[in-house]
């Protein structure tokens, strides 16, 4: 069989079975990659205490969610070594090493002795582990979108997408429902012992899984379509170059979810802790219901995003996520009860799913094939690493600053609007461009 009879044999196999192999196989990478920065998120305050102790308590937290923060450091680089990878030699050889970088950085992260134990080498391997983590997840989403986008139906990209995001929701409910699971059952002294370690070993075993899945899965077709030119390719040049405009715009389009995803979300659990008082397990089951809310409905506005446009769905959802999040902080601090908590996590859930949902199928439509992977990868991380990775830092000090609970959704609603103006322009752009 000829290499473009066995590509055209490859995508009516596809097309009749449904690219389900291949959404699992993209999505699992996503999914321990999210499941290990929500569990570094969840247990900020227990690695503060054994790898960065302070006198002060505050200071101890900070430096903890600041190691969570060097690791989006390492995304851009990630996204240049991985993303270019993805498109040179192709989607899955690139989803490959990811994954296996990332096993790396959770084992290491698993493993470590603490501060009191070695001294400063302990937090100097948490930071390590942190940026090999953000290197591998540098590289996953372009690969991981490219390979889903490329292997689904036209007509249906913005469904098939979203599934990445509701991995993201199933990585949500296992981390939170595996802190809840221990903070009920282990004292806080076996906790700080070993406890954080065993939610640390759950990701690390989802690892082998989703190499063994992703080293059983084909190239896509499209990707096969353009092999024969691989050695002409500059995609990191191409992108920097001739598709500077829509990197930037595709940045800004990202914006305004991660920042939502990221502070209502990942940061939630300590908010709860240490602003509103509520139990270490009450506040992982909030993260769970809005984990849940997420997986559910990713799926559901990624398919109305093929029925009513990308641009449409997502300018309305920014939008709604942008005046709720005051609203949302001051209806927990007025009411700090796990009722209350769990009925603001569900509608953040529902606010992410519609967020995100679309934007994978988005920004695939902006970049061609050749340059997909890079350009997926260097504007979804060069906008969660400026908007999203820092943002548990930055939210902690301006609550400590200005004394406000209400702080964190100031962020939110300035990194929203940023969101809005680059969709609208994005649209634009794009309508332009389809005219002449």
């Amino acid at each position: 069989m000829t290499t473009q009879s066995s590509i055209v044999h490859s995508a009516q196999v596809s097309t009749q079975r449904g690219p389900w192999k291949e959404i699992v196989a993209a999505s699992i990478g996503n999914a321990l990659e999210f499941y290990d920065l929500l569990i570094y998120g969840y247990f900020a305050v227990v690695i503060g205490k054994l790898f960065f102790p302070s006198n002060n308590e505050t200071t101890s937290l900070l430096l903890s969610v600041g190691s969570f923060g060097i690791s989006f450091l390492m995304r851009p680089l990630g996204a240049i070594v991985l993303g270019t990878y993805a498109d040179r030699v192709g989607r899955k050889a690139s989803l490959t090493m990811s994954i296996l970088i990332m096993m790396l950085g959770t084992a290491l992260i698993t493993f470590v002795p603490s501060y009191e134990q070695i001294g400063l080498t302990a937090p100097l391997l948490i930071i390590v582990a942190r940026m090999l983590q953000g290197f591998s997840t540098g590289g996953e989403f372009g690969a991981a979108t490219a390979f889903m986008i490329e292997h689904a139906d036209a007509k249906r990209r913005g469904f098939f997408a979203s599934w990445q995001l509701s991995t993201q929701g199933l990585a949500t409910v296992l981390a939170a429902g595996v802190s809840a699971l221990l903070s009920y059952l282990l004292s806080d002294v076996q906790l700080n012992a070993w406890g954080w370690r065993v939610a640390f070993a759950v990701g690390l075993l989802i690892g082998p899984v989703g190499f063994y899945i992703r080293s059983q899965i084909d190239e896509t077709p499209d990707f096969q379509k353009t092999v024969a030119n691989v050695q002409k390719k500059t995609p990191l040049r191409d992108v920097l170059i001739k598709g500077h405009v829509s990197l930037l715009l595709a940045i800004g389009v990202v914006a305004g979810a991660t920042a939502f995803n990221y502070v209502h979300k990942l940061y939630m659990p300590t908010y709860a802790l240490k602003q509103l008082h509520i139990a270490a397990t009450s506040s992982y089951l909030g993260a769970l219901v809005t984990g849940a809310t997420l997986m559910i409905m990713a799926p559901v506005f990624g398919g109305l995003s093929d029925r009513h446009g990308r641009f449409r769905v997502l300018s309305v959802a920014l939008l709604i996520t942008g005046l709720s999040s005051y609203p949302m902080f001051l209806l927990l601090n007025t009411f700090p009860s796990v009722s209350v908590l769990l009925l603001v996590q569900a509608i953040v859930g529902i606010l992410i799913a519609a967020c995100l949902g679309p934007i994978p199928a988005m920004l695939a439509d902006i970049f061609p094939t050749s340059i997909r992977g890079t350009g997926l990868a260097l504007s979804y991380n060069f906008s969660i690493t400026l908007f999203g990775g820092f943002a548990p830092l930055i939210v902690t000090w301006m609550i400590d600053a200005t004394g406000n609970k209400l702080a964190p959704s100031f962020y939110v609603m300035a990194t929203a609007l940023i969101s809005v103006i680059a969709v609208v322009s994005l649209g634009r752009r794009m309508q332009r461009n389809t005219s002449s």
